[in-house]
């Protein structure tokens, strides 16, 4: 194990460092150590880390709600307004039903597991985004008109909503039944969940204010509650629908909302955890990956992914009807919902570990989704904003000339 683990660290971070230098996303190269070092190739990551790669996966999913709703400041949803609501879920929708649509006649699969795939798809990646939205904002890019904060904003509720739906669209397969109920389940999981995670934020907040221990140790129980958000989801199954995922980024939130000092100081600390988790989640979900069935499906798949994208960018557009961007600021938000990878990583394997028929499509089509639009997004993310997007103290200097005139 530990040769393995030695292997996996050491060939992730030169890879990375390699693919970073070129401006690729280094998240690449940890897929691709997974796949060189998976069993499909040169057998070198033991079973016994292979057994539990859905429970890291799993855990690294959890960290990235936390990072996203310790980060997620509801004020800046209602200062956007519309078009932040609207790019939460109508470009991951409009992806969904596509992808679900012609994966179906494509590639011949159920149209319930095509559905599967599409949620698997629809979600942007925070990885790629959040950093560069951030450093725009550094950079003195968009922060006037709220472009990087729209773009954050809608991609942390984007990836929840996706979570919710393919967890949804599981049950159903599952348990073979597309009723009224499991419909009604949707709201209801999502409902609970936002209660559940606003009682316990409460409560924690609360708690860490009449009790003063070392934030690593605060850390600590946010996750020890995390876990048991997931155990809440799996007990209530049988009676009603609880959605644990909504549950721990809601907890976030409410942190923020209540102790922004201390959110400040948990996102630290959750950035230095997610580098241990980054590399685990990339590199197991690329281990999982059979070159066989990768290049089986090539070309459908390649299709089925950029039609996907061009419906998704469609729907953008959409969301930013009669609203005060310009029309090359709706392309560069359009650009940036092209790159996947955290939550395709994070649930891409799951239908292949629960039995599903379908699955290792599904994996296949996730993986090369990555690889193909985390360094798309990111590149054309990097080298168009200065030509899409007015720099802030040009907006405010034109503000103040036209002050004078008047």
């Amino acid at each position: 194990m530990f040769l393995s683990i030695a292997l996996i660290i050491f060939l992730s971070f030169s890879l990375a460092y390699i693919f970073n230098k070129i401006k690729i996303p280094g998240l690449v190269a940890m897929i691709l150590t997974g796949i060189f070092l998976g069993p499909y190739l040169l057998d070198l990551i033991v079973p016994e880390i292979l057994d539990i790669s859905s429970e890291l996966r799993k855990i690294a999913l959890i960290i990235i709600l936390l990072r996203a709703g310790l980060s997620l400041d509801v004020k800046d949803l209602k200062k956007v307004g519309r078009p932040a609501i609207l790019l939460s879920f109508l470009p991951a929708t409009f992806e969904i039903i596509i992808v679900g649509v012609l994966s179906h006649f494509i590639l011949s699969i159920p149209l319930i597991d095509g559905f599967i795939l599409g949620s698997v798809l629809g979600a942007v990646s925070p990885a790629v985004i959040i950093p560069r939205m951030i450093d725009l904002l550094e950079k003195g890019y968009g922060k006037v008109k709220a472009i990087p904060q729209l773009i954050m904003a809608g991609a942390s509720i984007d990836d929840v909503y996706v979570i919710v739906i393919f967890t949804t669209l599981i049950k159903i397969k599952q348990e073979q039944d597309f009723s009224l109920l499991n419909v009604i389940q949707i709201p209801t999981s999502i409902i609970l969940g936002i209660g559940l995670g606003i009682l316990c934020g409460i409560s924690l907040v609360w708690f860490f204010k009449k009790v003063h221990i070392r934030d690593t140790y605060k850390v600590l129980i946010i996750f020890c509650l995390s876990f048991f958000f997931m155990v809440i989801e799996d007990i209530s199954a049988n009676f009603f629908a609880v959605s644990g995922l909504i549950a721990v980024i809601t907890l976030g939130i409410t942190i923020l909302k209540k102790y922004e000092v201390l959110a400040k100081r948990l996102v630290g600390k959750f950035n230095k955890i997610w580098v241990a988790a980054e590399i685990m989640l990339f590199v197991l979900v690329g281990a999982c990956v059979n070159i066989n069935v990768l290049s089986a499906v090539g070309i459908s798949a390649i299709v089925i992914i950029f039609v996907g994208l061009a419906f998704r960018v469609m729907a953008v557009f959409m969301s930013l009807v009669k609203t005060k961007f310009s029309g090359k600021e709706k392309i560069f938000v359009g650009l940036s919902y092209l790159p996947k990878a955290t939550v395709q990583a994070a649930i891409g394997a799951i239908p292949l570990s629960l039995g599903i028929a379908s699955g290792e499509i599904i994996l296949m089509i996730a993986v090369l989704a990555i690889i193909i639009t985390a360094p798309l997004g990111a590149i054309l993310v990097d080298i168009s904003y200065k030509k899409l997007i007015v720099e802030d103290q040009i907006i405010e200097s034109n503000t103040l000339s036209s002050w004078f005139k008047v």
